[in-house]
């Protein structure tokens, strides 16, 4: 008579973020990740360009091109990222640090996510001055940005700056760099640091600016609740209505929102804005001033 023994239940975890938890890249690191995302950038831009030479892979690669090489380029990244996470973990050679917290105070996620959106869009207003202490778009800056918008499907936009942006860049800008330099310096440093790198991801001086000042807001925000999916929620929102504005072609071609509008009108939205965005700022460190957001996030931390 044998005796079958039932089978042991095996717990799955289906947080996939979780696989990144061990790795908290310092300066070094931060510079490596970076080349790693250039050196995808390259790959999926020759994935692209592969696609171009198949039958009907031309207009096929044009209006998907952004589907395709916007993850591929993540994948070096990502794979590295990963593989360090794993090591540290197999080894012991770290403590985990979750990518993703939960320190959402006593306001909760479900009253924060509203007051991040609409903080998103104030920010996005109350930074519109600045597009004027830039110099003009050039010609072929303005051509890539309506090719974008226009001449590709907005499925396909929607797709890659409200889900693919928000996902990758948050979990490589926020959850990666940030958290890891939470660990070595000062938060206001880490947080600066952090989104000069975001800033410059983007690779372009019309788009650095602001985004360098969301991203010091969407760094407050990571570093008061350790929470990826508020700044993936506010990536999402800021970059759902600039895509959804570049349908129109009036509001596509204007470069600010004082031209829709009298000096006082402008003057008053962008006064709302800052008013808002400060406001939210303000209650947000309330909520989270008895230190539960930066248990973890800060201190001293030494890897190999």
């Amino acid at each position: 008579m044998s005796i079958i023994s039932p089978k042991r239940k095996v717990r799955t975890s289906y947080n996939i973020l979780s696989d990144f938890d061990y790795y908290l890249p310092d300066i070094k690191g931060m510079f490596i990740l970076l080349a790693l995302l250039l050196a995808g950038a390259l790959l999926g831009n020759l994935v692209t360009l592969l696609m171009s030479f198949l039958p009907g892979g031309e207009s096929l690669a044009g209006e998907y091109s952004m589907l395709i090489s916007y993850p591929v380029m993540f994948i070096p990244p990502l794979l590295y990222a990963a593989g360090r996470s794993k090591f540290l973990r197999d080894f012991d050679m770290a403590s985990p640090v979750p990518v993703d917290g939960r320190n959402f105070g006593k306001l909760g996620f479900w009253i924060l996510a509203p007051m991040v959106i609409v903080t998103t869009l104030a920010a996005g207003f109350a930074i519109d001055p600045l597009s004027r202490l830039l110099p003009p778009t050039p010609e072929w800056f303005d051509r890539l940005n309506e090719q974008m918008l226009v001449g590709t499907p907005l499925w396909v936009t929607l797709i890659s700056v409200s889900v693919f942006a928000p996902l990758f860049e948050e979990w490589l800008c926020r959850g990666l760099i940030l958290r890891g330099l939470l660990k070595r310096m000062r938060p206001v440093w880490a947080m600066a640091i952090s989104s000069l790198f975001f800033a410059f991801i983007h690779l372009n001086p019309w788009q650095a600016l602001p985004a360098f000042i969301l991203g010091m807001i969407f760094a407050c925000v990571y570093y008061r609740t350790g929470s990826l999916k508020l700044t993936m929620l506010m990536h999402c929102t800021n970059n759902t209505f600039a895509a959804l504005l570049g349908q129109n072609d009036t509001l596509r071609e204007m470069s600010s929102y004082s031209e829709l509008m009298s000096a006082w009108q402008y003057a008053v939205l962008v006064a709302a804005g800052i008013f808002i965005t400060v406001l939210f700022l303000v209650i947000l460190w309330k909520n989270t001033a008895a230190g539960q957001s930066q248990e973890g996030l800060t201190g001293d931390i030494q890897q190999p």
